[in-house]
C-alpha cells in the first residue's frame, strides 16, 4: 500500500498537460525612475490596465473608461507591490493584484475572463535580410527573440521560440518555416509541449521600406496566412496580439457566467486502476472552470465524474480540450461518429 501511495504521488506530481498555468497573470512589472509616492501610484495605476489586458485576453481593455476610473481606487484592488533594483541603473516595480478583486472587476466591465491553463504556442520564425535566410534563435537575433517574450508576457500568452540546436535542425530548417511544412514543425513543437505551433517568415517589401511578416498556424484547421507590414518591431508585436486574440476568443469564457455555478457529470473510459482515476480526477480539478470534483460512480468500464463548474458546457469542454489525456470518446463499434458539442464522454489517454 505504501508503495502504491508513492506511486501515485509521484505521478500526480510529475504529469504534464498541453496547457500551461500562466502564474503571473496579476501581476505586472515597470520600469519607473524613482520610490516617490506619486511616482508608485502612477505606475501601479497603468499596472491594473496591463492586468485587465492579460486576464481578459482583449487588448482594448486598457482604453475603458470604467477601467480608467477603477485605477483611482487602485488600493482596492493591490495586494503587494516591492521593488527590483537587480539590475544595475534600473529600477523595476512588481504590482501584484488580488486575483478574487480582479476577476469581480472584469465582470463589472463585461470584459471576457481567460483562465491561468492557456496553451503553449511555438514560434518558428525565418528572417530574409539582404538576400539571406536564417531562422530566429537567442544567437541569431537575440533582440528580435527577447520582443517576442516581453510581447507575448505582457499578454498572458505563453510562448517558446525553440532552440534551433542539433535536435530541432534533424526536422527543420529554413525550407519547412519558410514553406510551412505542418508535419516536421509539429513534430518538433512536440519536444516543446506545444499545444500550437506558427510558422512566421519577414522579408523586405520591394518596393517599400518596410518590412511584411506573413504567418499562420501549422494545423489545417486554422491554416489561413495573416500578412502583417511595417517596421520590425511593430509587426512581430502586431502578431503576438493577433495571436492573443484569436487564442483568448477560442478559449475565453462568459464573464457574467463564470460566476453562475453549474454541474455536470462527465463519464471517462479508459481508466483502468485507482492511480488513472485519482491522476484523471487531480487534472480535473486543475481546470480554470471546474470548482469541485467527485467520483459518482466507478464500473469495470467507465467512471463518472461529477463536475462543479462555471460557465456552461462548452466552456468545459474548452478546458478539457486543453488536456491531452481526455479525448472526445468514440465507440468502435459505431459505423460513423457524430460529434455531439454537449457530449462530455471522454477516453482517458495515460499521461
Amino acid at each position: 500500500m505504501y508503495r502504491l501511495l508513492i506511486s501515485i504521488i509521484s505521478i500526480l506530481i510529475c504529469f504534464s498537460v498541453s496547457a500551461v498555468e500562466v502564474t503571473d497573470l496579476y501581476q505586472d512589472i515597470l520600469k519607473v525612475d524613482d520610490k516617490s509616492r506619486d511616482t508608485r501610484l502612477a505606475a501601479s495605476r497603468k499596472a491594473l490596465l496591463n492586468v485587465l489586458v492579460k486576464v481578459s485576453g482583449d487588448e482594448t481593455a486598457d482604453k475603458n473608461r470604467l477601467a480608467q476610473q477603477r485605477t483611482k481606487d487602485i488600493s482596492d484592488y493591490m495586494l503587494k507591490f516591492e521593488y527590483d533594483e537587480r539590475t544595475e541603473g534600473q529600477l523595476k516595480l512588481i504590482v501584484k493584484f488580488e486575483a478574487r478583486k480582479i476577476n469581480a472587476l472584469i465582470k463589472e466591465l463585461s470584459l471576457p475572463l481567460w483562465g491561468s491553463q492557456r496553451p503553449l504556442v511555438a514560434i518558428w520564425l525565418g528572417i530574409e535580410d539582404n538576400w539571406r535566410r536564417e531562422l530566429v534563435t537567442q544567437e541569431s537575433y537575440p533582440q528580435l527573440e527577447q520582443l517576442i517574450y516581453d510581447n507575448a508576457r505582457r499578454r498572458g500568452l505563453p510562448v517558446v521560440v525553440p532552440l534551433l540546436d542539433l535536435q530541432d535542425r534533424r526536422l527543420v530548417g529554413i525550407p519547412e518555416v519558410w514553406g510551412n511544412f505542418s508535419g516536421p514543425i509539429e513534430e518538433a513543437s512536440q519536444r516543446y509541449s506545444a499545444e500550437r505551433s506558427i510558422t512566421a517568415k519577414m522579408y523586405k517589401d520591394n518596393n517599400s521600406n518596410n518590412w511584411v511578416l506573413d504567418w499562420r498556424f501549422t494545423n489545417d484547421d486554422l491554416f489561413d496566412e495573416n500578412r502583417l507590414v511595417g517596421d520590425k518591431q511593430q509587426i512581430v508585436s502586431q502578431m503576438i496580439d493577433t495571436l492573443a486574440r484569436g487564442l483568448a476568443s477560442e478559449y475565453a469564457i462568459d464573464p457574467n457566467a463564470y460566476y453562475e455555478q453549474a454541474s455536470a457529470i462527465l463519464t471517462l473510459k479508459g481508466a483502468e486502476n485507482f492511480v488513472d482515476v485519482e491522476l484523471a480526477k487531480r487534472r480535473l480539478q486543475s481546470l480554470s472552470v471546474v470548482t469541485q470534483v467527485t467520483i459518482a460512480r466507478k464500473t469495470t468500464e467507465f467512471v463518472e465524474y461529477k463536475l462543479n463548474h462555471t460557465g456552461d458546457v462548452t466552456d468545459l469542454k474548452k478546458a478539457l480540450g486543453l488536456d491531452s489525456a481526455f479525448k472526445d470518446y468514440v465507440d468502435p463499434r459505431a459505423f460513423y461518429h457524430v460529434v455531439d458539442k454537449n457530449s462530455l464522454e471522454y477516453q482517458w489517454i495515460k499521461p
